[in-house]
């Protein structure tokens, strides 16, 4: 996960780069909300600072009010609607980018798991993968899980 990171939409008419900087390890969300977003059993998400990220190609933006109150923005293609990336109001200059849009996601797994409490029965998880029932609590208790190597 080191160095630039380059990746795009579906259609290829986005495409964007990371520069290196903060970037948080990947994990994997199963919550509904992230179920329904995808329309599959969960989603990938590296957080990283929004500076770091230079797009390319006409974008689209939605937003949905979290569970928590939180407003999230979320970016993509306005040609093929692939998600890029989200933003929350609630974490000023951090963003997470949506892992199966990097062009090298098949190297990428998740650091952790959270919201097992609603993941689909089907999903196994690694043993040695740590998870939580909801998602970590505090800035510090997602750094614990997921923060910088």
């Amino acid at each position: 996960m080191e160095g630039t990171l380059t990746g795009g939409c579906l259609c290829g008419a986005v495409r964007y780069e990371l520069k290196p900087g903060f970037r948080m390890r990947p994990y994997a969300c199963h919550c509904t909300d992230c179920q329904r977003r995808t329309g599959s059993a969960f989603s990938l998400h590296m957080g990283i600072m929004a500076k770091d990220l230079t797009i390319e190609g006409e974008l689209n933006e939605g937003t949905f009010v979290q569970p928590s109150g939180a407003i999230s923005t979320i970016t993509g293609c306005a040609k093929c609607t692939s998600r890029i990336y989200a933003a929350n109001d609630q974490r000023a200059g951090l963003a997470s980018i949506r892992v199966g849009t990097l062009d090298n996601s098949n190297t990428i797994s998740p650091a952790a798991h959270f919201w097992v409490s609603s993941k689909q029965p089907w999903i196994t998880i690694p043993e040695d993968v740590p998870t939580l029932e909801t998602q970590p609590q505090s800035s510090e208790e997602w750094l614990q899980y997921v923060g910088p190597e």
